[in-house]
């Protein structure tokens, strides 16, 4: 499986982003996906994740009311449009998959990055005045 993302580049504060995430390889409609994030000399975080269906979506608290997920199985894609961004928002964003069961990306463990599978290459974000 390969994920690949895109979208990413150099906004301003309060600007918006659509970052998107392409799998080649297999179908992912039966796996969770999400995205994490990585800022200079910062650990990797956990951003968003949705079901397989986008029945159930999960963010993190830092990005909650601003950034939203989405999904389109029939394009194997998944998505997060950022608004209202900040410039602690920079980072290089990646796109993941799994097959994990929905009692799991619905608890704790879907934050960990070593619980995702397939990961995709990373695009980057700058958010800067």
């Amino acid at each position: 499986v390969q994920l690949q993302a895109s979208g990413g580049g150099l906004v301003q504060p309060g600007d918006s982003l659509r970052l998107s995430c392409a799998a080649s390889g297999r179908t992912l409609s039966s796996h969770a996906m999400g995205w994490f994030r990585q800022a200079p000399g910062m650990e990797r975080e956990f951003v968003s994740a949705i079901s397989r269906n986008s029945g159930a979506t999960v963010y993190a608290d830092s990005v909650k009311g601003r950034f939203t997920i989405s999904r389109h199985n029939a394009k194997n894609s998944v998505y997060l449009q950022m608004n209202s961004l900040k410039p602690e928002d920079t980072a290089i964003y990646y796109c993941v998959a799994d097959s994990m069961i929905l009692s799991k990306l619905l608890s704790a463990d879907s934050r960990a990055p070593y619980e995702w599978n397939y990961w995709g290459q990373g695009t980057q974000v700058t958010v800067s005045s």
